[in-house]
């Protein structure tokens, strides 16, 4: 059985003041995670643990994002986390700080057989 995506949602999230990566990353998964509601599990009788759930953390030292701390804030399906260089690190030399900004890209993924979903002929256009 073929796993298909079944969403892909985008976020960000920062840490202005204390430099953790890790704290920024779980922000923008979060961040992702406002921006969709998946009712289809209770609709079609899947079980959320069937979803497997991809994140993809970017941020500009990614070897100091852990991510198992940022799996665990997910609250369904199987999360596979990779980190990767990306987001954006802004630093102010008055105040000497490193405010930084991560981005998340979420996908949740289904094993759905193949033809088990078409569109009817009536909402076709």
């Amino acid at each position: 059985m073929a796993e298909k995506r079944i969403i892909l949602e985008m976020g960000t999230g920062n840490d202005l003041y204390g430099g953790d990566y890790t704290k920024a990353a779980c922000r923008a998964v979060q961040d992702a995670l406002h921006h969709s509601s998946i009712v289809l599990f209770k609709s079609l009788g899947y079980d959320h643990l069937d979803m497997r759930v991809q994140v993809t953390i970017g941020v500009q030292q990614p070897d100091k994002v852990d991510a198992a701390v940022v799996a665990a804030t997910l609250p369904r399906g199987r999360a596979e986390v990779t980190v990767v260089f990306g987001g954006l690190d802004v630093h102010d030399p008055v105040q000497e700080t490193t405010h930084v900004i991560a981005t998340a890209a979420v996908a949740a993924l289904l094993p759905i057989e193949p033809g088990a979903w078409r569109l009817s002929a009536s909402t076709q256009a």
